[in-house]
């Protein structure tokens, strides 16, 4: 049995990395630079796929392979639905379209609001920093004009979609996202004719900004979305050299641009009342509110962040379900 120098040995046995980051247990952030992502979801919940909703995939940025999911009721209540836009969350770093409780919260979505329901997966970071986000889901809604003025449009959505009444929202970083394309697209969104936007709902959005909140400061260290898991997805997906004062993160920050005299959609902007990013959303609907801009604010006592996907059969995620089911009724006229 040959024998190796204890200097060869000693090298053999250090790694030639380490772990820097880790998020929810699906990704892993190496010393070296290199990325590890699980095939598995975060959120391993059963998939309640009864059949009252049908479903399907279809690529929109082939550049990228990105995908998006198309939901609608297997027995719509009229002949035409409106179109809603759900963008799922997970700090920009980790998240899917297939993960379990967004498929499911899409399926609820889809069949309690009657809605074609489309949700887009977008690049994530560190492998892909901010804007992209944002840039892809500009090209999920480009999509959705392609097909509304396509020659052969696909009949499984255009036999259904009013695309007139289209509404955008997205939860906690898809509500960043959605923010961030409300300012985009301005208010009437002619950009994307025939394709009219009625308006924006922000589920917990993700904002930062270099100046602490309250709540996020004072927001218990258990929380679900804690401080130091905050400041991790911002880490990591911050572009390189910013803050998280960057234009796309703190919509109030130094070198934003104002959004006092820019024309908006109306937006309901929820959060719940123990989520560390309530201050921001809060701060958000009031300045808005205060430029005259057409915006509601809901904040669910005693909630925590994605309260409305972790349990969908609560009873304020059932309200919830109907707040947002006003809102498109109010603004589809």
């Amino acid at each position: 049995m040959s024998s190796m120098p204890a200097s060869a040995s000693a090298s053999t046995t250090t790694p030639p990395f380490y772990e820097v980051d880790e998020c929810r247990g699906v990704l892993r952030v190496y010393s070296d630079g290199s990325i590890w992502r699980s095939s598995k979801p975060s959120f391993n919940v059963p998939i309640d796929d009864d059949g009252s909703v049908v479903w399907k995939d279809v690529l929109f940025d082939p550049v990228h392979n990105l995908h998006l999911r198309l939901y609608k009721p297997a027995s719509p209540s009229s002949a035409k639905l409106p179109i809603f836009y759900y963008i799922h969350g997970g700090g920009f770093c980790i998240g899917s379209r297939a993960w379990p409780n967004c498929q499911n919260y899409c399926f609820r979505l889809a069949l309690e609001l009657q809605a074609v329901v489309i949700s887009p997966d977008y690049r994530l970071a560190p492998e892909n920093r901010l804007p992209a986000a944002i840039e892809d889901g500009f090209m999920a809604v480009k999509w959705l004009q392609a097909q509304a003025l396509a020659e052969n449009p696909d009949s499984w959505l255009t036999d259904v979609a009013d695309f007139s009444k289209v509404f955008i929202s997205g939860d906690s970083a898809g509500g960043n996202i959605a923010h961030n394309l409300a300012v985009l697209l301005g208010a009437g969104s002619s950009d994307l004719a025939p394709v009219l936007v009625r308006g924006y709902v922000f589920l917990a959005p993700f904002f930062g900004g270099t100046v602490r909140t309250r709540s996020e400061a004072e927001g218990p260290k258990d929380a679900f979305l804690n401080l130091e898991l905050i400041d991790r997805f911002w880490r990591l997906s911050v572009p390189i050299g910013d803050t998280t004062d960057h234009s796309l993160i703190n919509p109030f920050g130094p070198v934003s641009r104002s959004l006092e005299h820019l024309n908006l959609d109306p937006i309901l902007v929820v959060v719940g009342g123990n989520d560390l990013l309530k201050d921001r959303a809060e701060e958000y609907a009031k300045r808005l509110k205060n430029w005259g801009k057409k915006i509601e604010y809901v904040e669910f006592e005693g909630q925590q962040h994605g309260f409305f996907t972790i349990n969908p059969n609560s009873e304020p995620a059932k309200a919830l379900m109907l707040i947002i089911k006003r809102f498109i009724t109010e603004n589809s006229s």
